[in-house]
């Protein structure tokens, strides 16, 4: 496959015959690793863990079934050596598990192993860029790309911008996002959860407080949600909302309304005694609800479902003839 010589600054282009490398062969490094797959590039899988490797194809070939897609797994290649698994890569994207460490260390060695010209993506959902490439030469190098859980099915990709990176990496990483169908948003500060998850936990602080409150049980507030505003966000996001409605109306809600929201600067008691009883939901058939095996596969069969849905819809307006 051909390689797009670098330009005239010295800057390899990413493009359609970019190589991409994917760190983690988790359900997210997976599904990440399918997006690629399905655009035709060559990609190397890599994880420590040779059994995630072995199961890997199978995996991919799955999420590819599920969106009713041939499977392209002829460029895939599956490696457990981090410097055989970079040592060509356009785009490194790392997609191990949520340990700041951990990650730290993987962005480290991937200066020694990986061409000069490869930028470093971290899928970290909440860590800070920063943080991350604390220990680089070139941090400049180094930026986010948070991709949603599952990421074959939901098109969003924060890329986040360190206080130190190249703008050009975050222009490129963004164009190439959109070339393989995703729908990439620029974050311009690199701050703790980005937009995404500081949307969706200031969301679930006030869920718990209500519930630990005594207002409403755990599955009255979930109905709440998905029968009531949840069931218009998928079409109408919350400015969009506020404009409909007009900010004077949202304005006199707050002035009645913020004041009494839930204000605890860490987390809600309620949780952290959950987490310390081993109440941690549906693995352990306790959380804020009780579940039985058969009730955790059921949501988990309807969640993939109802994206899936979405996802083949969404697949295929973008196939279609113009």
């Amino acid at each position: 496959m051909a390689v797009t010589p670098p330009d005239e600054a010295g800057m390899q282009t990413l493009d359609s015959n970019s190589r991409i490398a994917v760190l983690g062969a988790g359900r997210m490094g997976c599904g990440i690793a399918q997006i690629f797959c399905a655009a035709g590039h060559q990609v190397t899988l890599h994880d420590r863990q040779q059994a995630a490797l072995e199961r890997a194809p199978h995996t991919i070939g799955e999420m590819f079934e599920l969106l009713q897609q041939p499977a392209r797994l002829g460029g895939l290649r599956c490696v457990d050596e981090l410097a055989a698994a970079v040592g060509q890569a356009d785009l490194v994207i790392e997609a191990v598990i949520e340990n700041v460490e951990l990650k730290r260390s993987i962005f480290a060695q991937l200066e020694s192993f990986a061409p000069a010209h490869c930028i470093f993506a971290t899928n970290t959902s909440a860590i800070p860029i920063a943080a991350i490439a604390r220990d680089l030469k070139a941090p400049e190098r180094a930026l986010g790309t948070h991709f949603w859980n599952p990421p074959h099915l939901v098109p969003l990709v924060e890329v986040v911008q360190g206080e130190k990176t190249d703008p050009e990496n975050i222009r490129q990483v963004i164009a190439l996002l959109e070339m393989v169908g995703m729908s990439p948003v620029h974050v311009r500060r690199d701050i703790p959860g980005f937009i995404g998850n500081r949307l969706q936990h200031a969301f679930k602080r006030e869920a718990i407080a209500l519930v630990a409150d005594g207002v409403c049980d755990a599955e009255t507030l979930d109905r709440v949600v998905k029968e009531g505003f949840g069931a218009r966000l998928a079409v109408l996001g919350p400015l969009e909302q506020s404009d409909l409605v007009g900010l004077d109306l949202t304005l006199a809600i707050h002035e009645v309304l913020i004041a009494d929201l839930d204000r605890h600067a860490g987390p809600h008691p309620y949780l952290v005694d959950k987490v310390r009883k081993g109440e941690t939901g549906m693995k352990t058939g306790q959380g804020f609800r009780k579940w039985t095996e058969q009730e955790a596969a059921q949501v988990k069969e309807r969640l993939d479902e109802y994206l899936a849905v979405n996802a083949r819809a969404r697949l295929a307006r973008r196939d279609k003839p113009a």
